[in-house]
């Protein structure tokens, strides 16, 4: 009985058509062939692999992620058509893609300190915050172009003002905030010859919080930045020019024989009061629409015109982390002090409770950010000293990056194919080739 069981077990085989929105030469012959039942993503990526190589002698073996009606395979195909009660009897259709996790490691670049910041939103150059106090560009791994000069504190978080507005690379603005209670903004060129690094101050100094300002975000238009603090508040300042922000001094600096440009301190334009501890995150995707996770369990999106809170979501946790995106640019991804990646969909009727929850991390999680042009895709990354990237149709990661050898602090997209992080290992790691599309 038992070896007519295992002789059946063996035997058992279905009929599957692979298809794809893959162009050449990824596209595998549409006729149907019978496979083994047992098979998993890695014996299904085999057989593509086959079909695809097939009078090609240079081809290189690719792996490759399987979806059946929209939903990402991630056990055996038997296992996985009982689970969703799918019919083996007839030609079943599995569409593959191209997995997604990183085929290539750069070299890490080293800083002085935790990198506790970064921002990949340019394709020019990242943008990285450290503890020692200086923010830093960087073109490539290993190649600082300029250094940020000013901060008597940490830097905690880092922002890029206008990411499409200047991206032929003049007159980029980018913003950093510190532990030194203020947030800086710094002008600079992006493509400009990098022979040596280029040290660079601050044109402009915001003054209003009286505690360590945690993150800092710019509006979709470039023209203004939000700051969450440990004071609990939200301040709004001006990005571009001065004619409208309260102005509070003027300074010159004489370097050598020249006069630097001038060096504004201003005070906020507004200030959106409501959380009862540490603003961790503040995101600001829609200029009439701020987001912001606190330390007191909430999540609250802001009116920036009317300047109150429109919508307030609740867990029972810390939370450190927060974006907007995915489908219609309207998922909440937030993490905090458990292993768990949370999203709401502020769209949905009772949206108290999450629609997703991922928890494959084993600490707290740092980071969350989405894929700009995926309304699937994301990323986190925790104090396990992990990356995972995550596509909403599988409760298990696509790729766990782990690069660091200490917690990971920030990470972020880079050219939409990078993955670019920061750590307490003091290093910036950039994980390439990831085909998210």
């Amino acid at each position: 009985m038992d070896i007519n069981g295992q002789v059946e077990e063996a035997a058992r085989r279905v009929q599957v058509r692979f298809v794809t929105k893959l162009k050449s030469p990824f596209k595998a012959p549409p006729t149907s062939i019978a496979i083994p039942s047992n098979l998993t993503r890695l014996g299904l990526s085999s057989i593509v692999n086959n079909l695809l190589k097939a009078g090609k002698d240079d081809w290189n073996p690719e792996p490759f992620d399987f979806l059946i009606d929209g939903e990402l395979v991630r056990m055996s195909l038997e296992e996985f058509l009982l689970a969703k009660g799918i019919s083996a009897e007839k030609i079943l259709e599995i569409e593959y893609i191209r997995a997604v996790a990183p085929r290539k490691q750069e070299e890490p670049s080293l800083h002085d300190d935790w990198v506790s910041a970064v921002d990949g939103s340019n394709s020019k150059f990242v943008l990285t915050g450290c503890y020692d106090g200086l923010g830093r560009i960087w073109k490539a791994a290993g190649s600082c172009t300029h250094l940020l000069e000013g901060h008597t504190g940490a830097v905690t978080s880092v922002c890029v003002v206008n990411p499409r507005v200047a991206q032929d690379g003049a007159d980029q603005i980018v913003a950093t905030a510190s532990k030194d209670r203020t947030l800086r903004l710094w002008k600079f060129d992006a493509d400009e010859p990098s022979h040596q690094i280029k040290r660079i101050r601050a044109y402009k100094i915001l003054h209003g919080h009286n505690a360590s300002v945690q993150s800092v975000a710019a509006n979709p238009a470039g023209d203004m930045v939000c700051s969450g603090s440990w004071d609990c508040q939200i301040a709004l300042w001006q990005a571009s020019g001065s004619d409208t922000g309260d102005v509070v001094s003027v300074k010159k600096r004489k370097k050598g024989a020249e006069e630097e440009d001038p060096q504004v301190e201003e005070e906020a334009k507004s200030t959106l009061v409501g959380h009862t501890q540490c603003v961790s995150t503040v995101v600001w995707p829609q200029d009439e629409a701020i987001y912001s996770a606190s330390w007191d369990h909430s999540i609250r999106r802001w009116d920036v015109e009317l300047g109150k809170d429109s919508l307030s979501l609740y867990c029972d946790k810390v939370i450190n982390c927060l974006d907007v995106g995915g489908e219609g640019s309207a998922l909440i991804a937030a993490g905090g002090s458990d292993p768990i990646l949370r999203i709401w969909d502020p769209r949905k009727p009772g949206t108290s409770a999450p629609v997703y929850q991922f928890s494959s991390h084993s600490s707290w999680i740092s980071t969350c950010k989405w894929h700009e042009k995926s309304r699937f895709h994301l990323l986190s990354a925790s104090y396990d000293g992990k990356v995972m990237l995550w596509d909403l149709r599988t409760a298990w990661p696509l790729a766990v990056i782990d690069t660091h050898n200490d917690k990971v602090l920030c990470a972020d997209w880079w050219k939409g194919e990078s993955v670019v992080s920061g750590g307490a290992d003091s290093k910036l790691c950039i994980s390439s080739d990831v085909c998210v599309l």
